[in-house]
This record gives C-alpha cells, structure tokens and sequence, in this order.
C-alpha cells in the first residue's frame, strides 16, 4: 500500500475525506483508512493531516540497498528541487550532497522536460484530436479508474521522469540504476522504467541518516546532458511554456486546471462535451512545487519564485549550442506510451435506503440538505450513499453532530438539576426522618406524665365547688394541658406514627369540608377547582381535612391584604394530586428547606406553634406520598405566592 493511515494517531476530522479528490478513505468507527484500489496516489492527504495520521511508503532503505548493489547508481532530479532546497543558494552544493548518498551520476529530469515538451507541441500541431496531458501520474490514474471513457484523450506521451530514464539508459547503458528524486508519491508507482522513487523530504532522511553537511562535500554542477526550459516544467502552465506553446487567452486552445477542486471539474465538463476544440494541460496538486514530496508549510509563490529564478539563471548560462546538439542526439527516442483502462469507478446505480440515512440525520426535505462539505462529501446525498455502501458514517455530518451535541447537553443539565433536586430532596427526607424518631420519642415519653396530670386537674375540677377561688386556674391547668395533648400528637402524625383509616372518599366533597370550618376574610377569593376524570381515592378523611385545612389557613395568613386561593384537585391513572396556590407574600428561599420542620414558623411569638405544616408532611408521608412547595418572593421576576403539592397513591398501597 503506498499511502496508509496510522490509526493511533486518527483525530477523526475528516479533512483527509474532504481534500481526496478519488473519495478513497473509507471511515471505519471513526477512524480513516486508505481504499487502496481506489487511491491516485495523489498524497493529497498526507499534505492536509495536522496528526501525520496519513503516510506514504518511505523507500530510503531500498534506495541505499540499490546504492550497495553492484550496479552503478544514477540519480535523477525533479526540475522542483529549487522550491525545497533554498538553504543553498548554490545547486552544485545540493549535487554533491547528492553524490555523498553514492549515486554514480547526478543528471536534471529538466533536460527529459525539454523532450517531452517538444513532443507535446508537435502532437498538438499534427493532431485533430484534443488531448489531456499525461506527464502527472494521478491525473493519469484518476482518468484511467474514474473517467474510462477519456483514456483515448490522454497523450501518448511519457511524463519527464520516464522521459529521462530513457535517455540515461540511451547514453549510459542498461546496466545502471536509476532513481527518481522528486516531489511526488505517485511516481513510486509510476512505472518500471525507473528502479526506485524516493521524495525530496525522504532525501533529507538520508542526508541526516549518513551525516551529510553541506560543508562535507566538494560542490559540483549536473552530470550531461543539461537542462533548458525544463526546468519551469513543475510551476503551472509549466508544459506549456516549455514547449513555447500559444497559451494566449483569447487564440490558445489549452485549458489549464490544476488542484483537487478544478482538475475533476474540468474533466467532467470535458467528458460532458461542455468543453469542445481544447487541449487541457492538467495537475493534481497546484504546480508540482506542492507535491506532498516536499516539507510542509512551503509557500506556494515562494516556492514558484524560486523555482522561476533558477530557470532564468539557467537559461543565462547555459550553453545553448551544446544543449542543442542534445536535443539532436535524442530526438529519435522513443517517448511513446499506451494508457490502459483500469477502472475502478464505484458502482453508480441508485441504492435504496438513501431516504432512511438521510432522515436519521435529521434531512427530511431539500431545505435540509446544507451541503456544506464539512463531512467531505460535496452534498449531503453524496454522504448518504457513502453511508450505504459502508463508507462513511452519520456522525461525519457536523450539523447532525451539532444539534445532537446540544441535546446531550441539554440532557444533561437536566438530568443534572433532577439529581440536584433529589439530592436535596433526600437530605430534607433524612433530616426529618431523624426529627421524626426525635419527636416520637418525646412524645412517648411525655405522653404518660401528660396523661396523669390531665386526669387529675379534670378530678380536681370536678370536684372543685363554683365558687372555689381554685377553680379559674384548675380551667388553665386543663386547657393548657389539653394543648399539650394536641401538640404531642401533632409530633406523633410527624413522626408517622399513628394510624391511617382509609377510606373510598370524593375529593370534591373532601375539599369543600375542608373549607367549612375556614372563615376567610371578605378580600380572599376561595376556589376549588376540579379537573378530576376520576374523583375517588383511598385516603383518612379526617388527617386529610386537617392537611387541607393547615395548608389553606396558612395561604390566608400570607395575604394580609387581600388575595386568591386555588384548591386544584388533578388525577393520574394511579395518583391523584392536591395543589393549593396562592398569591401571598410567598416563603423566602432561605426558609424553604426548613417549613416542613417541627416548631419553624415565621409568624410572631405566641401565634403559631409551628406544627402545622409538619403535621401535614407527617400525613402525608403516613399515606405514602409527597409534600412539594413552590414560592416567589422576588417581585423582579413575576407573580409572588406559594404552591404546596400534594402526590397521592389513588389506592392503598
């Protein structure tokens, strides 16, 4: 495989999908792997991958086993290495350096570019056909896997690499090596006219595997036969302007694309017939100054500089006379080629099921359909059918992971708040679980001594004469004793510990007794309001009546001037619910955690004794339900008031 993924290093961003122009990654559980029957061998995606996720084969280690061989080794260079090398302003520094590694002979791929360029321009004038460039190798893949029915429209004609083989092989003999040092990945497996590729970045490699420094080496130009306007050959329009062809706008007949983006337009549109009477000269990086071959982060018009400065200073110096007579020498050679079909194309029937991924999504009509390529696919239909055939996945769609994202995390603040609110809820239940077990052993232990003193102040008082000046507070003696006695069981009813009676009752008429004994003033408004579909339950009538009423009396006492109370009688299939709501003055938060506790009132000294509500919450407890309070007491953000629900199992549990 020439280009693979390392998946440990995989960050799952796509980029890769997005900038391939054969869509030749296939994403496996959010990890991208290489299709490699599908891949151009572009290294499109070796370029783009910011993990170094994405590499190609490296073939130092062959080139330095051919080097060690008994043949002799030739290298041959891409007319690019200007736009990598820079540090040294002198190429022959960079030849020595290259002699250091043990080639043989050093010879410029420029003077195969000149051969090349020649055959080009008497092609294009000796022709009536129209014709695709062949000389990069994954335009040429991806014509022959892609676009079959253009693989006559590509010329006849060798790239400058397998050009320059030939003519080593001419004039050095066929018994040498010869390795290609260039730019591109594709050109590993271009042909097998040269022994060995490797890259600009993988010279390096070597140059810092042996210790090679500039300073080392004794500087030395090219080995013959030289170069001429080859050497522009990698900008683009490079061809063109090599061969001298008329590239003018307005009467030139040559299209130029070169990018992962223009190229495949502008074979679809040749294919199409929507290009007519053009040749096209196309490149699938932008000018081979960018192949994936050179160090990242190079400048496009830097690298472009530099390269059009070694050429014109070439041309400068350059013996034209002998470049010439080299010309000659090789204008016989056989530079011919045959391109045959190889295709790959995915097959393009309509699959079924595209609406199915496409609404699982969330695009159910046209208008969901962004198409914004963040997945790597152009349109959202594309996607779908990359999800089909086992390509792609649906988390690839940001918009989808998005909207998906936000609901989680929605979710989960609400989940959050649940767990916040049951949490708290469960500290309240336990802090009165413990005053519960703490009352009703008060209770127990007073209710005896309470007992003796209340029927011996009634003996007292009965035997007591009328006119006894005793006998008035004999009558305290029993009245406050008798208050005693209610306190002690309203602290047994929060400690759950007396009996329920359950009853089939009416919640209706449950409600309307209990506000018989409640006179309220004339400025509160007293409702109840039943949206009951089955009013009947199994409650204790009287503790009932007395939660209704502790609840109501309290709603009075929060509006001094004036308000409304809803009694709201609601049921469930299971349950049935109590909601009594006013529009009082509401119970600040502070004291909200606290108005179910024994003995906690807000009101003055002497005029509550704070039972009422944990008299309640005992009650309700006892009948296996629960006790809510809701209130507002901040003006700023709406009505004030308080609402206490009630849950209750509809049957006895």
């Amino acid at each position: 495989m020439l280009v693979y993924t390392i998946k440990e290093l995989c960050r799952t961003c796509y980029t890769c999908v997005r900038e391939c122009p054969a869509k030749a990654i296939r994403i496996v559980g959010g990890q991208a792997e290489v299709i490699d029957e599908r891949c151009i061998a572009c290294g499109n995606c070796t370029k783009v991958c910011s993990q170094g996720a994405k590499v190609f084969l490296n073939t130092t280690e062959r080139v330095l086993n051919i080097i060690d061989s008994e043949k002799d080794t030739y290298a041959i260079i891409a007319p690019s290495f200007p736009a990598e090398f820079q540090e040294y302003t002198d190429h022959r520094l960079l030849v020595g350096m290259i002699r250091k590694v043990g080639f043989k002979k050093v010879l410029e791929v420029s003077f195969g570019a000149d051969l090349v360029a020649a055959k080009y321009k008497k092609l294009l004038e000796e022709s009536s056909e129209y014709y695709i460039t062949s000389d990069c190798p994954s335009i040429v893949n991806y014509i022959k896997y892609y676009h079959p029915g253009l693989v006559d429209n590509l010329a006849p004609i060798v790239s400058p690499m397998v050009a320059m083989s030939r003519v080593v092989r001419a004039k050095y003999g066929n018994g040498v090596n010869v390795v290609f040092i260039g730019p591109c990945v594709a050109k590993k497996a271009e042909s097998g006219e040269v022994d060995e590729v490797i890259t600009f970045t993988e010279l390096r490699e070597l140059f810092d595997l042996l210790r090679i420094k500039p300073a080392s080496v004794e500087p030395s130009d090219f080995d013959p036969p030289a170069g001429g306007r080859g050497a522009i050959f990698p900008v683009t329009r490079g061809l063109l302007q090599t061969a001298n062809i008329n590239d003018d706008a307005i009467t030139g007949n040559i299209i130029a694309a070169e990018g992962r983006i223009d190229f495949p337009g502008a074979l679809r549109e040749f294919e199409a017939g929507l290009i007519k009477n053009q040749h096209m000269e196309l490149l699938c990086c932008e000018g081979c100054i960018m192949g994936p071959g050179l160090s990242k982060n190079g400048k496009q018009y830097n690298r472009r500089a530099r390269v059009s400065s070694y050429a014109n200073n070439k041309m400068r110096e350059m013996d034209q006379e002998t470049w010439e007579k080299a010309i000659m020498e090789f204008a016989d050679l056989d530079l011919s080629t045959k391109h045959r079909l190889e295709e790959r194309r995915p097959d393009s029937q309509v699959i079924e099921g595209i609406e199915e991924v496409l609404a699982s999504m969330g695009k159910f009509t046209e208008k969901d359909h962004l198409n914004c390529g963040a997945c790597g696919y152009e349109t959202c239909i594309e996607h779908a059918i990359a999800i089909k055939k086992g390509l792609a996945e649906v988390e690839m769609c940001l918009p989808y992971t998005i909207e998906k994202l936000h609901k989680s995390v929605n979710d989960l603040a609400l989940t959050n708040e649940k767990l916040t609110s049951m949490r708290e809820a469960l500290k309240q239940s336990e802090k009165l679980a413990h005053m519960g077990q703490l009352s009703a052993g008060i209770a127990h232990e007073l209710n005896n001594p309470l007992g003796v003193v209340i029927m011996y102040s009634n003996i007292l008082l009965d035997e007591s004469p009328e006119e006894s000046p005793v006998r008035e507070d004999l009558n305290l003696i029993v009245e406050q004793a008798a208050r005693c006695k209610k306190i002690v069981a309203n602290l047994l009813n929060f400690a759950r510990k007396n009996q329920v009676n359950h009853q089939l009752i009416n919640l209706k008429d449950l409600a309307d007794h209990s506000l018989e004994s409640i006179i309220a003033p004339p400025n509160i408004k007293i409702s109840v309001i039943d949206k009951t579909t089955n009013p009947e339950a199994m409650l204790d009538t009287e503790q009932m009546t007395q939660v209704l009423t502790n609840l109501v009396k309290n709603s009075i006492d929060a509006m001094p001037n004036g308000g409304t109370i809803d009694l709201i009688l609601e049921d469930t299939l299971g349950d049935v619910i109590l909601t009594v709501k006013d529009t009082g003055t509401g119970i600040r938060e502070e004291d909200r955690a606290k108005v179910f506790e024994p003995f906690f009132t807000t009101k003055a000294i002497g005029v509550g004794t704070g039972l009422g509500l944990a008299t309640a919450y005992g009650i309700v407890k006892m009948h296996k339900g629960q006790i809510t309070v809701e209130s507002n007491t901040d003006l700023a953000k709406g009505p004030t008031g308080t609402s206490f629900k009630i849950i209750l199992p509809r049957r006895k549990e």
